[in-house]
Order: C-alpha cells, then sequence, then structure tokens
C-alpha cells in the first residue's frame, strides 16, 4: 500500500478515553494512525467506515518509531476511544463559489484570518451539520457519499433552476445539483435542504419551483428551511441585493403557511419551516411546538426560539423555595430582543428576588441590519452594557467562537470582564442551563 506523507498534524492521536478500547490496549497521546485493515485512512469519513466491523487491524505508529498493528475484535459500530488532533484527520475543503450573498464577502478588513476561510466540506455537513452546495465536488467524492452511506447531508440548495444557481454562486458547476440529489435520493441518502431567500432573485414563483422539485425527493429529503439573506454594511464591490422587512416576512410567511398546508396534507409533515427571524420581523406568533416536528433544522435558526421557551418553561416548573437577591443584565442581540423580555418576565415572576434587565445589542460592527445575537463583537457588547446597573452579565455561548471565549473581533470574556468590572456568565441556548446559569 502506497501511502502519503504523514502529516503530524492531522492525523495525531490527541486523546484517548478512559476504558475504551484504545486504552487497553496501550494507544497513546501522540500516537499516529496509518491504516485499519492496510486501508489509508485519508480523513474521517474513511475512519469512520473502516472502524465499523467487529474484527480490524489498525497499524499505528507510537512515539518512538515503532509500528504497531493492533488485532482487534468488537461489537459492530463500536468506537475505538480516539481522537485526532484534526477532527476532519485532513484539511478543509474551501469553497470555490462566489456567492452573491456571501457572508464571509462582506466581512470587514483586518480580521482573524481564519474568518475569512470558505469551507465546503461534505465531511462537516456530516459531523458538524454545515450546509454544503455540492458545487465543489468531484464525482469521486459523491460516489464514496453513496458507496460509505453517509447520512443526513445537509444541503445548500438555494434554488433547482440550473441558470439561477448558477448565477447565484457564479460557479459553471452549481446547476449539476438537482442530478446530484436524484443520485442521493436512489441511494437513500437522507438530507437537509436550505434555501437563503433573496427577495426578487430565488422567491416567489423560484421557491415554488424549488420546493416542487424537492418534494419529488421526499422522504430522503427530509425538510426544507427557507432562511432571509443576511447583508452587512460591507458590501462595496458586491451586487446589490435587498433584504426582508416586515412587509416582505409577511408575504413570505403566509406562502410558507399554504405550502405546509399541502405538505401536510400529501405526506404528512409540513417539509418546508421558515426561520425565526421571518417570524420576529414579520411580528407574527411562533408556530406550536408541535408544529416543529422534532425540530430538523433548529440549528438553522429554525424553531430555536420555540424550544427554548419550553424548556425554560419546563424547567420553571422544578423550581421551589428559591430566593435570589441578585439584578442580572441579559445581553441579546437585536432579533431576539422583544422575545428575551417575555421570557425574562416569565422567569422573574417564578424566581423570587431575581430581577432579570434585557439590553439589545445594536450592532455597529457590522451594521444595524445584522441582528442575531451570533453576530454580536465585544466592542458593540461593551458600549451597550457599559452604563448599565447591575450584578451580573449574562450573554449567549452563541456570542463566542465554537469552544473558545472570544468574540468574532477578537477581544475576550476576559477583556469584556476587566472593561465593565462585571462578572460574566455564559449560558448555553437551553431553558436547563440558563435557569442554572441565572440561579447559581
Amino acid at each position: 500500500m502506497e501511502l502519503r506523507n504523514i502529516d503530524d498534524n492531522i492525523n495525531i492521536i490527541e486523546s484517548v478515553k478512559e476504558n475504551s478500547i484504545a486504552e487497553e490496549l496501550d494507544v497513546e497521546v501522540g500516537d499516529i494512525l496509518i491504516s485499519i485493515n492496510n486501508n489509508e485512512i485519508k480523513d474521517i469519513i474513511d475512519y469512520k467506515f473502516h472502524i465499523a466491523d467487529d474484527y480490524i487491524v489498525v497499524t499505528i505508529k507510537k512515539l518512538n518509531g515503532e509500528i504497531w498493528d493492533l488485532e482487534i475484535e468488537k461489537e459492530y459500530d463500536e468506537d475505538l476511544g480516539i481522537e485526532f488532533s484534526n477532527s476532519l484527520i485532513d484539511k478543509a475543503k474551501r469553497c470555490r463559489n462566489n456567492c452573491m450573498f456571501c457572508f464571509i464577502d462582506q466581512l470587514p478588513e483586518n480580521m482573524r484570518e481564519t474568518l475569512y476561510f470558505k469551507d465546503d466540506d461534505s465531511r462537516l455537513s456530516f459531523l458538524q451539520g454545515n450546509f454544503i452546495t455540492l458545487t465543489n465536488m468531484s464525482d469521486e467524492e459523491i460516489d464514496r457519499i453513496i458507496r460509505y452511506r453517509i447520512s443526513p447531508i445537509n444541503i445548500s440548495v438555494h434554488t433547482t433552476n440550473k441558470e439561477l444557481r448558477k448565477q447565484m454562486l457564479n460557479n459553471k458547476n452549481a446547476g449539476k445539483l438537482y442530478d446530484i440529489l436524484k443520485r442521493f435520493n436512489k441511494a437513500n441518502i437522507k438530507m437537509n435542504a436550505q434555501i437563503v431567500l433573496i427577495p426578487g432573485i430565488n422567491d416567489g414563483i423560484e421557491l415554488k419551483r424549488t420546493l416542487n422539485d424537492l418534494s419529488k425527493l421526499y422522504p430522503n429529503v427530509e425538510s426544507v428551511a427557507v432562511v432571509p439573506v443576511g447583508i452587512t454594511k460591507h458590501r462595496a464591490g458586491l451586487k446589490k441585493i435587498d433584504s426582508y422587512d416586515k412587509e416582505k416576512s409577511i408575504k413570505l410567511l403566509k406562502e410558507v403557511s399554504s405550502y405546509q398546508r399541502k405538505y401536510l396534507y400529501e405526506f404528512g409533515s409540513r417539509f418546508i419551516f421558515a426561520s425565526d427571524e421571518f417570524y420576529v420581523l414579520a411580528a407574527w406568533k411562533l408556530p406550536s411546538y408541535e408544529d416543529y416536528e422534532g425540530f430538523p433544522q433548529i440549528e438553522n435558526g429554525v424553531g430555536l426560539l420555540r424550544d427554548f421557551k419550553s424548556s425554560i418553561e419546563n424547567e420553571l416548573k422544578n423550581i421551589t423555595n428559591i430566593n435570589i437577591n441578585k439584578t442580572v443584565l441579559l445581553a441579546t442581540g437585536t432579533l431576539a430582543y422583544d422575545y428575551m423580555k417575555r421570557i425574562a418576565k416569565i422567569i422573574s415572576e417564578n424566581i423570587s428576588g431575581l430581577k432579570i434587565k434585557v439590553i439589545e445589542v445594536k450592532n455597529d460592527f457590522f451594521g444595524h441590519t445584522i441582528t442575531v445575537s451570533g453576530l454580536v463583537t465585544g466592542r458593540d457588547l461593551i458600549k451597550n452594557v457599559i452604563n448599565e446597573e447591575f450584578d451580573e452579565l449574562v450573554i449567549p455561548e452563541s456570542m463566542l467562537r465554537s469552544g473558545e471565549e472570544v468574540f468574532l473581533d477578537d477581544l475576550t470574556v476576559s477583556d469584556i470582564k476587566n472593561e465593565i468590572q462585571k462578572d460574566i456568565r455564559i449560558s448555553k441556548v437551553n431553558g436547563k442551563d440558563f435557569i442554572n446559569t441565572l440561579i447559581n
């Protein structure tokens, strides 16, 4: 077997889980995975596929240079208990699209270099739920998804109109999408679709056409989410496009409701779901908890507010005889401001002595058209809270870079804490963690 050059930064073992198969076989941090059953492990998909068997031979290079062949009998699909310094065991693939709505192209200059990296990697879709366009994949990669039965895959569809999709993504391969989806459907690969809607571009009749095409692939296309395009103030030199306002959002939600009734009758599923941002912009009541059908695209901002409220209400049922004497300042983006004020009122009425002040952080960094909490910067946070009176500041985890206490503008939580001279607590966006953050 001819192996690629081994890159210690790619397939080095970073951790070994306690009481795992790997620990029992004396696999150690710093060892390097070479192959499984004599198959080179090019990335995490190869790894997940080849460890599934109940008998495998794992070849490891030890820190001292020795090569170990480990014969392993295990349960089918049982994990070895190792994690790698690079979760992909490979470099992420760069996106070659030049989408008219790409958010990365709307970033200001002089930000952290990694923020400008555009990925379009099917492995990240499988591992982390990232949405991919399928335009940057070779036939070999598509065949491998089918052969390995990688599922589900989250796909940025936007439109099934071949020529329009080429224009929107500025990629000559973008028109091949529906043919690939049909191949995945034939192989029973499960898919979730995303449509970033741009007024006058892929809405209206084009949205109807796209939904008609995607519905033909149901149930393997399990759900479709529509989300509004995000526009920052940093669009110099980019194509002029419109954003959604109240009137446009109301019209869109009426269309979505009509489609949902149609598909609920045909499939027993609403199939298409609108993101929370549309409901907030339209000042419409959120759908019921049941209407989200298990929240298949909650990570895409579809049903996040409804799920959060329901989990808060459930958690408050378990709160008894608690008396707290403090004032908490809750920071949020302008999108969720009114909603979070209602949540704060519900909590304050159930926990004696707890006062919650909600403050909306206006996004001067990206522009006031950007309203979500996940794009709030540290500097904007400071400007909005510095003159407030409170005991503790609570911020959602979504404001920070994944796995780090760092904002998009590279300010850290410690930087903010030093500036405002108040304690800061970070909450996950779920009811249990949020309540615990407030009362503990």
